[in-house]
């Protein structure tokens, strides 16, 4: 069964980094789109980054310049590296992969900024 296993959340103060990790478990076939979403307390989920099989990327303004999204394709597992957070970033974020037409969404993992 094929599985996503997320890592990397955490509390960190303002202008702190964190790298986020997610791994596709299970021996699974062609994975397509990879990305990473987040939810706020109060708000809709929503995108921070995508990164395409051919390792196009696209990133939410908010983040932008301050995220960096990047896969291994060897390993099945997908990254955010997050830089100058910010108290606005705190959220938990969600690791979503497309594995041909399916769709798989990670349990989470809680980022937490403090100013």
């Amino acid at each position: 069964q094929v599985q996503l296993v997320e890592s990397g959340g955490g509390l960190v103060q303002a202008g702190g980094s964190l790298r986020l990790s997610c791994a596709v478990s299970g021996s699974p076939s062609r994975i397509n789109t990879m990305g990473w979403y987040r939810q706020a307390p109060g708000k809709q989920r929503e995108l921070v980054a995508v990164i395409s099989s051919s390792d196009t990327t696209n990133v939410a303004d908010s983040v932008k310049g301050r995220f960096t999204i990047s896969r291994d394709n060897a390993k099945n597992t997908v990254y955010l590296q997050m830089n100058d957070l910010k108290p606005e970033d705190t959220a938990v974020y969600y690791c979503n992969v497309a594995v041909l037409i399916v769709t798989l969404w990670g349990k989470g993992t809680q980022v937490t900024v403090s100013s």
